[in-house]
């Protein structure tokens, strides 16, 4: 069988005017990653991305420590196709229903940073109302449109596989997310559940024959934990 392993960038810049850079948190994240990868003597046949700044920059720091350990690495391919969602927009159309049962979520969402748990709770409540599919608006990617798109990216990455390659995927939680709905059937809402608890450089593996995918890892951080270092284990 094959592997797919579905890499959570680095920790960005959250709170910023430019959320898709990585925070020099999110840079040491993805060299410690790299260099785990480069102990355990993990050999690469191929690596992608989405084309978001975060997502490259994270695979180009991890894969940069394989290369310096002498281990040959796979040229970075660009698939949009695993891009994250995009969460400033579900949070734009969808919060003026939201403001009359809570009045503070417009100063909470623009000082997020400084209001970190209220934040997730209100993100967590908006994020509910995308995947119903019950307050679709003009203009913003719907839930099923999000995982049509994360599905698409999948079929072609294994419609260009071979038995026992060995992918790395350099993505974004809710990707992710769309990728444990689709391979595992779980419920939208039980897979945001996960989605909260995905750590910044995680590991999820992905087991592969031709086109039938299962689960057989989530949300592995242990490169993180080894060291030791409370303030490597992030979520954003």
């Amino acid at each position: 069988m094959g592997s797919i392993y579905l890499i959570r960038h680095g920790q960005a810049s959250f709170g910023a005017d430019d959320y898709d850079v990585l925070s020099p948190i999110g840079i040491r994240q993805a060299e410690i990653l790299g260099s785990h990868l480069a102990q355990l003597g993990t050999r690469l046949d191929r690596s992608l991305s989405g084309d978001l700044r975060r997502q490259q920059h994270t695979a180009n720091a991890a894969l940069q420590q394989l290369g310096a350990a002498a281990i040959a690495v796979p040229q970075l391919e660009i698939d949009s196709a695993f891009n994250e969602f995009d969460a400033d927009a579900v949070i734009r159309a969808l919060l003026p229903d939201l403001l009359p049962e809570e009045p503070e979520a417009l100063h909470v969402l623009r000082n997020a940073a400084q209001n970190r748990a209220e934040f997730q709770r209100l993100f967590a409540k908006l994020i509910g109302r995308w995947i119903s599919g019950e307050y679709e608006q003009p203009g913003l990617q719907s839930w099923q449109a999000f995982v049509e798109q994360v599905q698409a990216g999948l079929d072609r990455l294994l419609s260009q596989a071979h038995s026992k390659q060995n992918i790395a995927v350099f993505t974004s939680g809710g990707t992710i997310t769309a990728l444990l709905h689709l391979v595992t059937g779980i419920a939208p809402a039980q897979a945001f559940e996960l989605n909260w608890q995905i750590v910044n450089t995680s590991l999820s593996c992905l087991k592969f024959r031709g086109s039938q995918v299962s689960l057989a890892s989530f949300n592995s951080h242990v490169h993180l934990q080894l060291l030791k270092a409370p303030e490597l284990i992030t979520y954003r």
